[in-house]
């Protein structure tokens, strides 16, 4: 169902003192400052187990960065779906920009990523961009669509209400180059179009995030447009006063 959700994908940052740090200081803002959306945090694999008992005073959920496109098997290094659900896992970051350039994750992976996401009980948030060039080319619309076509068109109606979306331009991220509010909701009015021309109602309702540099001067303008419905924060979810200013910006 369409709601009002914001992540903070920490990445590859925090070690282990200052992952507990930061979680004490989502805690301590939030009793402060509570918030109404659903929030989340997803740090690296090893501190989930550390969110968890975070979350659970102050009610936040928690995701994971990556996992496998196997189901189990001799796969060193790799985290399975089943692994992170047994873990308590709710959602599952999946089609990252920087998965898809720096390991190489093309359709057929991350189809396989979300499919075994969906059968194990974990909520995939399915992560589509372009670079600049498609950018500057104009031919942005056309690569978001045939990221959605490869992977999210080949899911069952049935299926749509449990996952999530996140448009991402890639020359967005991390760079503190932001889309603006209308050239984020372009695409993601787009997205929702051809989500709704192809699975009808299910596809208008599907929650719809907006990631790259979104930060708490920015997010109240992108937040408000009628087809962003939260964000995949990164840089700032280090931080969480801006990452809990972020989550207060509807």
């Amino acid at each position: 169902m369409r709601r009002n959700l914001v992540l903070g994908n920490w990445k590859q940052n925090t070690n282990k003192a200052t992952a507990a740090a930061l979680l004490k200081d989502i805690k301590l803002t939030l009793e402060k400052n509570p918030t109404k959306t659903e929030i989340g945090v997803v740090p690296p694999a090893l501190y989930v187990d550390m969110a968890f008992k975070m979350a659970a005073e102050c009610g936040f959920n928690v995701g994971v960065q990556n996992i496998s496109a196997f189901d189990k098997g001799a796969y060193t290094g790799e985290i399975g779906a089943d692994m992170a659900a047994s873990c308590g896992v709710k959602y599952a970051l999946i089609g990252h920009s920087e998965r898809r350039e720096y390991f190489n994750e093309n359709a057929e992976i991350l189809l396989n990523k979300v499919e075994l996401a969906l059968q194990n009980d974990l909520i995939p948030v399915y992560c589509m961009g372009e670079d600049l060039a498609t950018r500057k080319a104009g031919n942005h619309i056309a690569d978001i669509q045939q990221q959605i076509e490869d992977v999210i068109f080949k899911l069952t109606v049935k299926k749509l209400n449990e996952i999530v979306l996140a448009y991402e331009p890639n020359w967005a991220i991390g760079t503190g180059e932001t889309a603006s509010a209308e050239q984020a909701q372009e695409v993601h009015g787009f997205i929702r179009k051809i989500m709704t021309e192809k699975f009808g109602a299910a596809g208008n309702d599907i929650t719809i995030l907006y990631g790259g540099s979104c930060k708490p001067s920015n997010a109240p303008e992108l937040f408000s447009q009628p087809d962003i419905d939260g964000g995949l924060i990164g840089g700032a979810s280090l931080n969480a006063a801006d990452f809990i200013a972020i989550s207060n910006s509807f």
